[in-house]
């Protein structure tokens, strides 16, 4: 798989703390990255990092170098609007905006300018909502409120709003924590489907979740990676002892 993503010797800081190391890491193409370790050990960071969320906390600094398809995306040059557009990002917590479920996949097409017409949006809320898993459920009440959603439901939504300007990459900061296991069966099988046309980052706590997700796994411990690879080798014959004794569970 040609790489998509490619962070070399990252390093981030929070005023005088250090919060990642040198990390090293490249993100193939069409395919699920799962990025695990205890709490506090900088997955998501570096997830932030790739979007340039980072520049949005005070007092943070990023020094190092990430290529998206060859392009520094730390380059003064970078447009970050677009950037997170073709960056996309699902948080921890479901976040719809307070607007109806329509509104809130036709709210970024819209500021971008990516739909003219009333029924070119009506023809691509539907299209996003199908390919969130969502539009049966919701297809007579767009109109609701996204918050009147359930858990589930709003996380998808949130998925859906992140698809619908066209990204290439979807970063996604432990999408199912604050769902259930059957909502988060649902958010796992959607991971799988839109792996075959996205690139996408996973930050997860659960072990499962990144062996029944990803293709890749990237293991940190106390802002540095210590291991990455194939998520088979890495669950099966880590190279680490380190790696071992976390996916053992002997710490966590």
């Amino acid at each position: 798989m040609p790489t998509k993503i490619s962070a070399r010797n990252i390093n981030v800081y929070y005023g005088a703390k250090q919060a990642l190391f040198d990390v090293e890491i490249d993100v193939p193409e069409n395919g699920v990255t799962a990025l695990i370790g205890p709490s506090g050990c900088g997955k998501s960071t570096l997830l932030r990092c790739i979007n340039r969320m980072n520049d949005t906390i005070d007092g943070c600094r990023v020094n190092g170098n990430i290529m998206v398809d060859g392009q520094d995306i730390n380059s003064a040059q970078q447009d970050v609007v677009h950037l997170r557009t073709w960056i996309g990002m699902v948080f921890q917590k479901p976040n719809p905006f307070p607007k109806s479920i329509y509104d809130n996949v036709a709210y970024g097409p819209r500021i971008h300018g990516m739909v003219k017409t009333k029924s070119d949006t009506d023809a691509l809320v539907e299209r996003i909502l199908k390919q969130a898993g969502l539009f049966d459920e919701v297809k007579d009440r767009l109109l609701d409120s996204g918050t009147s959603l359930s858990g589930g439901q709003q996380q998808r939504l949130c998925i859906a709003r992140t698809l619908s300007v066209n990204p290439e990459i979807i970063l996604m900061d432990e999408p199912c924590s604050a769902l259930d296991p059957i909502a988060t069966a649902r958010i796992e099988e959607l991971i799988v489907e839109l792996k075959e046309r996205y690139t996408i980052v996973i930050v997860t706590h659960s072990m499962q979740q990144a062996a029944r997700v990803s293709q890749q796994t990237c293991f940190f411990h106390m802002g540095k990676v210590i291991e990455s690879g194939a998520t088979s080798q890495i669950f099966t014959t880590p190279k680490h002892q380190q790696t071992q004794d976390y996916i053992t569970g002997r710490y966590g």
